[in-house]
């Protein structure tokens, strides 16, 4: 019976696809129309990240190409839009006051994942390096950025990818909850969730999730670590000794910094103007979440492994409870 139901959901995935996610935009968009707010209330980030998850764990994969490709760009452009939303000195306080945790975390996630990867469970060195600079750095983005500089094979892509990927979907709902659980201030959390959480995605997803402080600090914190793939990228290929391959530069959070420029000095006449920006991005980036949870397979989870998530899980572990003991405790 559940075989036939199985089958029945795989054959009809397509239509089940293009029925969610028209549900899930037609609620979104409600928020646009007097009254109807309410119904709109419950299409959250992690709630759209679950029926994407829920969907590709069911019936499995649909449109894969067009999933990937949509939710990288309406990420970056859902960021870029968000910029619209903050004023420059503000973030450039935050960005300033995270730039310790920034620089600490990232040399010694990189440090602690190669012990760990290299020398607890002798993984690959492509695939090691890989899942640790996703850490890092800014998960999935990082991995696309320094994968070619290494010349990594696309199965040592496909299971660093695949680990970041798990992980970062579980980040989007368990932080939240252990924030509230320790009455976490929102800049403690925001500041939290862009040290510890891979993938700016996910990020900014739990940050919108905790409140509307957490959201910009996290933002703004996360996009500024996200510039160390430039510097990653180029010392890894000095490490393996790769020289002269291309490195993608990450060009949306320039362009999210401009937006935040245009908004501080250009829109004090018509304040409307950015905050309508700012909303159709925070839904874009809610039915990104979608889009990136369906894009989550029984087969991405197969391809996994179990020594590379161990080494993720391990590596988000220390990170993620030695930040929140700082923040918690002792920073201010």
């Amino acid at each position: 019976m559940i075989t036939t139901v199985s089958r029945t959901l795989q054959t009809n995935n397509k239509l089940i696809y293009v029925g969610l996610l028209s549900t899930l935009v037609f609620f979104l968009f409600l928020d646009y129309i007097p009254g109807m707010q309410t119904w709109a209330a419950w299409v959250t980030p992690p709630v759209a990240l679950f029926v994407g998850l829920l969907f590709a764990l069911l019936c499995g994969q649909a449109h894969p190409k067009f999933n990937k490709k949509t939710s990288k760009y309406l990420l970056q452009y859902s960021v870029v839009g968000l910029g619209f939303g903050m004023n420059l000195h503000t973030a450039l306080a935050s960005g300033k006051e995270g730039m310790e945790f920034t620089i600490i975390s990232v040399v010694g996630t990189l440090l602690i994942g190669w012990f760990i990867g290299r020398k607890l469970f002798k993984i690959d060195k492509n695939t090691s390096y890989l899942i640790s600079s996703g850490t890092a750095i800014c998960g999935g983005s990082a991995i696309a950025a320094v994968g070619p500089v290494l010349k990594a094979k696309d199965s040592e892509m496909s299971v660093a990818l695949g680990t970041i990927f798990v992980l970062n979907a579980i980040a989007l709902f368990i932080f939240p909850t252990i924030g509230h659980m320790l009455d976490m201030t929102q800049h403690q959390f925001g500041t939290w969730a862009a040290i510890a959480i891979h993938d700016t995605s996910s990020v900014v997803g739990a940050g919108a999730a905790y409140g509307e402080e957490a959201l910009k600090i996290a933002t703004t914190i996360k996009l500024t670590r996200a510039l160390w793939i430039i510097p990653v990228a180029f010392a890894t290929s000095f490490i393996f000794k790769n020289r002269g391959q291309k490195i993608s530069i990450p060009w949306f959070i320039f362009f999210f910094v401009l937006a935040m420029v245009v908004n501080t000095y250009f829109l004090g006449s018509v304040p409307q103007f950015g905050i309508v920006i700012n909303e159709l991005a925070r839904k874009t980036l809610t039915i990104t979440m979608f889009f990136i949870g369906a894009s989550l397979s029984l087969d991405v989870l197969k391809s996994v492994g179990i020594k590379p998530l161990i080494q993720g899980v391990l590596l988000w572990a220390v990170i993620s409870v030695s930040t929140l003991i700082y923040i918690y405790y002792f920073a201010s």
